[in-house]
């Protein structure tokens, strides 16, 4: 069977500054809290640190001749908050502004289209030594950044988005496992609030400066939980405190739906931790977008008697390993709630999707041969071609990522690129998946 897309589908690759930019002591840019929390010992696996990384901050041209080389059509990258302004206020690093210049320049110069994200996790810790998102200064602070981003760049991006997956906040301030590393879900639940104002108010700010050609939206992944066992009410009650109170539901229901669900501020009001809220933040938060991003991974099924085992394990100091099984066809599912639960109403792209493999030990040749991440990536653009067929209007497919990189909390160790790294050298080597990618674009499409 072919699998043909609509001519002018966007197929791109997707990264983020903190992840591959490296550069973290050069060009005037100051430290983030991705760069302190890297720096304590334990919170990194095998220690890792993003200082360097990819280095993409000098081998950008490099890595734009890669996408040449692959005929991406567009690329999604971040702006580092602390390369444009170093203390997260105040004073706008120049070094910063002309690096994402001649960034952006050169994308254009290749033909790809920039699809550029504001805020990918890596905050200025200066403000985070301020009360970060937890204090409501950061409406004014976050919206500062935004009208030097947009009085620079506008127009020369294409896409532009407002935040990418907020959730990490939530982890790193609810779970302690990402930046900066706090365990305090009433500072938690305050943070993600404030957080959707500020994003309102980019966007209002974004539609005052009527760019001609530029467009705005939210990138918020969706890990859609599913009871393993049909009719179920302990599986059931999983999946909605999975999706509802600790999931997509936190972000989607306030900004298309323009309120917290019932179930949300029950738990938050019976918990203790309500944020504080202000009037007109929700019509603040609900302002329209011109595209939404939707970053899939993974449906998830949940089975009470395994999350008993596994919160057991955890409290015991071991760790319960259950590693899911891949339900890429839930793809077509997430894209039909979208619309039929949130009304999106705007184009969709999928904005991040990709497969990870096991770095540690493993020789490079084995790493290169990547068919499990085709088998993985054919599956879920299948169940996209279907969700396309059924009507939903997806405009592009953006695949994690380009080049392995810092993945977070667990380094080096996972690879996630269509380029293998060598974080020695810093030479890129393309996978077999680079080359399936190049002919996927080239035929836009696939036959199976």
């Amino acid at each position: 069977m072919k699998y043909q897309f609509p001519e002018d589908f966007l197929w791109g690759v997707a990264t983020a500054a903190a992840q591959m930019e490296g550069g973290a002591a050069e060009g005037g840019r100051g430290p983030s809290i991705w760069d302190a929390f890297a720096h304590l010992p334990g919170n990194i696996k095998n220690g890792d640190v993003p200082d360097v990384s990819c280095d993409s901050y000098h081998l950008y041209e490099r890595d734009i001749e890669m996408m040449k080389e692959m005929g991406v059509k567009s690329y999604r990258f971040s702006f580092s908050w602390s390369r444009i302004i170093p203390e997260g206020t105040g004073e706008v690093n120049p070094e910063g502004i002309a690096y994402y210049k001649k960034l952006i320049a050169a994308l254009k110069a290749n033909g790809i289209v920039p699809n550029a994200t504001m805020y990918h996790w890596d905050l200025p810790y200066k403000l985070q030594i301020m009360g970060g998102f937890g204090n409501r200064e950061i409406i004014t602070w976050f919206t500062e950044y935004a009208n030097v981003l947009l009085e620079n760049f506008g127009d020369d991006v294409d896409m532009w988005v407002t935040f990418n997956e907020p959730i990490a906040v939530f982890v790193g301030t609810a779970a302690g496992f990402f930046a900066p590393g706090l365990r305090n879900e009433k500072y938690a639940r305050q943070c993600l609030h404030n957080l959707l104002v500020c994003h309102g108010e980019t966007v209002k700010l974004f539609r005052s400066k009527h760019l001609k050609h530029a467009k705005i939206g939210i990138v918020v992944d969706v890990w859609k939980h599913f009871p393993a066992r049909e009719g179920n009410e302990e599986d059931i009650a999983l999946t909605v405190e999975a999706n509802e109170i600790r999931g997509y539901g936190m972000f989607l229901n306030p900004i298309f739906l323009g309120k917290y669900t019932d179930v949300h501020l029950t738990y938050m009001e019976e918990q203790g931790i309500m944020p504080v809220m202000m009037d007109g933040d929700m019509e603040c938060i609900s302002q329209k977008l011109d595209f939404y991003g939707l970053n899939f991974y993974n449906g998830l099924f949940d089975h009470a008697e395994k999350e008993k085992a596994r919160r057991a394990a955890a409290q015991a100091g071991g760790n319960y390993q259950d590693r899911p099984e891949y339900h890429t066809e839930k793809l077509a599912d997430v894209l039909h709630m979208l619309i039929d639960l949130y009304h999106v109403d705007v184009p969709i792209y999928i904005t991040e999707n990709g497969l990870p493999q096991e770095g540690d030990g493993v020789p490079k040749e084995q790493i290169l041969n990547d068919q499990e991440r085709i088998d993985y990536v054919t599956g879920v653009l299948k169940a996209l071609h279907q969700a396309m067929e059924e009507g939903i209007d997806v405009r592009g497919y953006y695949i994690w990522s380009l080049l392995d990189n810092f993945e977070w909390s667990a380094g080096f160790s996972p690879r996630y690129g269509l380029y293998y790294t060598d974080y020695e050298t810093l030479e890129r080597t393309p996978k077999k998946s680079a080359g399936w990618y190049r002919q996927v674009i080239a035929d836009n499409g696939f036959e199976e």
